[in-house]
């Protein structure tokens, strides 16, 4: 026989069964739905985040390579005309009579080989009196050497002596067949004597007038902008340099090596050294004609190492002479750097002012930033200043 279960405990059993009992069907869906949208929310912010610092990832590598790039041309064309002791004739205010050796006509060949024979000393004299020339496309006897050129970009050559002497700390070896320069230190010799070639180096002589003056390598480089980086189809612009050097085959412009990927633009502007301190024209088919003859501080036709009148830009239809790049006393570059990858959902409207010139609008996925800079030509300013 059963016993009757009292009512006070079957109520606390009704209680117990209720509070375990499970989630309905509709708190699941509640609950599923509600934990979706906020997995939904963080993967969203996840790819945002993650985008984000994809992005900025390619504009600070974009940023760097301009600034890089600038900072390369800058110190490249600040080191441009020097020769230690050597000063060209027509900069020569000691010399008395219409100076002797001035280039005019065509600038000297970037490209040309070494040889005894075409490095006369005419032109040996020019490749320093003429430290920098511009271009706006890779020169015909060049254009082996410079190949897959973009289109609309510049080319530069720098030429200087090395800042160390050969052979010493911190500087190259005095390397056999090398091609080396030599400035005239003694006195019973003329500022504008020198000597650039491979061997010799005993006519060039130091301050105490007995022993060779020091040596420094020559140096010419020329800067331009290839299509791609390392495949010819990966698409990434890159700035080139090319170094006059010694190989197997010689003395001459070494095969470009790339420095630095994704330079879009590149635009070289110069500014001419043309008018005195007086305002009259340079002319060096003169003597020297002074202000004062007495005190001789102002020559009235020789240039003051200022800029004059707008910047130019050399190109194939009006290039740059002989006449023009002797008195070239600043350069400004403009240097247009690009992403190496493009940026899903930008769209690049926007054109980039290069001097007289422009880039853009391209209407393509890739970032870009302009910059911009004006070189001083120190080693060839220097010379005309007068107080």
């Amino acid at each position: 026989m059963m016993r009757a279960r009292p009512a006070g405990k079957t109520r606390q059993l009704a209680r117990a069964l209720q509070r375990q009992r499970g989630l309905t069907l509709i708190e699941l869906m509640v609950s599923v739905t509600i934990m979706l949208i906020v997995l939904a929310a963080l993967i969203a912010l996840f790819l945002n985040v993650n985008n984000t610092q994809r992005e900025m990832v390619k504009v600070n590598r974009q940023i760097e390579s301009g600034r890089l790039s600038v900072f390369v041309l800058e110190n490249e064309i600040t080191h441009a005309g020097f020769w230690e002791n050597y000063m060209p004739e027509f900069d020569d205010l000691t010399v008395s009579g219409v100076p002797a050796k001035v280039p005019t006509g065509n600038a000297p060949d970037p490209c040309l080989p070494y040889s005894a024979v075409n490095w006369t000393e005419d032109y040996k004299r020019s490749l320093l009196d003429i430290p920098v020339q511009t271009y706006d496309a890779v020169p015909a006897s060049c254009a082996d050497l410079l190949p897959d050129h973009k289109p609309g970009t510049d080319v530069l050559v720098v030429r200087h002596a090395e800042t160390c002497v050969a052979g010493m700390p911190n500087c190259e070896a005095d390397t056999l067949g090398k091609l080396y320069f030599q400035s005239s230190f003694c006195g019973t010799q003329k500022p504008s004597d020198f000597s650039l070639d491979t061997a010799g180096f005993t006519t060039v002589l130091a301050k105490n007038c007995t022993t060779p003056a020091p040596k420094r390598k020559f140096i010419s480089d020329i800067y331009y902008v290839r299509t791609y980086a390392e495949a010819a189809t990966d698409g990434i612009p890159t700035l080139m340099r090319s170094r006059f050097d010694l190989s197997a085959t010689g003395l001459a412009q070494q095969p470009p090596v790339p420095l630095i990927e994704g330079i879009d633009g590149f635009w070289v502007e110069l500014g001419l050294d043309t008018l005195s301190k007086t305002g009259a024209l340079v002319n060096y088919a003169q003597a020297i004609n002074w202000a004062d003859s007495v005190n001789r501080s102002t020559p009235t036709n020789r240039g003051d190492g200022s800029p004059d009148g707008n910047f130019i830009h050399c190109s194939t239809a009006s290039p740059c002479t002989a006449d023009q790049l002797v008195n070239l006393a600043a350069v400004k570059l403009y240097v247009v750097a690009r992403s190496i990858e493009v940026s899903p959902g930008h769209t690049d409207t926007r054109r980039y002012n290069l001097g007289s010139g422009s880039l853009g609008p391209l209407n393509d996925n890739y970032k870009r930033h302009a910059f911009t800079t004006a070189i001083r030509m120190t080693n060839v300013t220097g010379r005309r200043e007068t107080p």
